[in-house]
């Protein structure tokens, strides 16, 4: 079924007619973007844990196996910067790491410029690992942003990149330019 507009209609549609013939005195108009960015997460969500089920991952090692490749060889950091890189608690990254560790995805080495640190670093299997789940990943994004072609995920990529980069700016606490 179309809407006015010619677009089709999606369960937010309904939801947003029941509020308005329930609460007319709302303005509700941000139910229409802000629950359709919520349903699609849930959405990317499922995908997400799809891709990284099918290499054995969770949501979290994927995390920490990417934060580590993406820093190019020799695919290591401190914990210290594992923490601030995913958002997590000491304890929480030191289970982490000592998860994928014993599974063969990391290992930990002596820091050479810090004696009582410790570096993690990606192992070959790790590397490989995040590798093939980020191919599934982005295979399962790209089928959900489909419908909107090339020139609109980039419209809507600046969209969010608008909405999110002063929330971002407030909430996430930045690195120290000394490490």
């Amino acid at each position: 079924m179309l809407t006015l507009m010619g677009q089709p209609r999606d369960e937010v549609d309904d939801l947003v007619a029941a509020w308005r013939s329930e609460r007319p005195d709302l303005a509700i108009e941000p139910l229409q973007v802000l629950s359709r960015v919520s349903r699609l997460a849930r959405h990317l969500d499922r995908a997400r844990r799809a891709a990284f089920a099918s290499h054995g991952l969770e949501s979290w090692g994927f995390d920490v196996l990417s934060a580590l490749r993406r820093q190019g060889p020799p695919y290591q950091l401190t914990p210290g910067a594992l923490l601030r890189t995913t958002l997590v608690t000491s304890g929480t990254m030191t289970n982490r790491i000592d998860r994928l560790a014993a599974a063969g995805l990391v290992r930990r080495q002596p820091d050479p410029q810090d004696k009582r640190g410790v570096l993690v670093t990606l192992t070959s299997k790790g590397a490989e690992q995040a590798d093939a789940a980020l191919a599934d990943l982005l295979a399962a994004e790209r089928a959900l942003l489909a419908p909107l072609g090339t020139g609109r995920q980039q419209e809507l990529a600046g969209l969010l990149r608008e909405l999110l980069a002063p929330l971002d700016a407030r909430q996430l606490p930045r690195p120290s330019a000394a490490r």
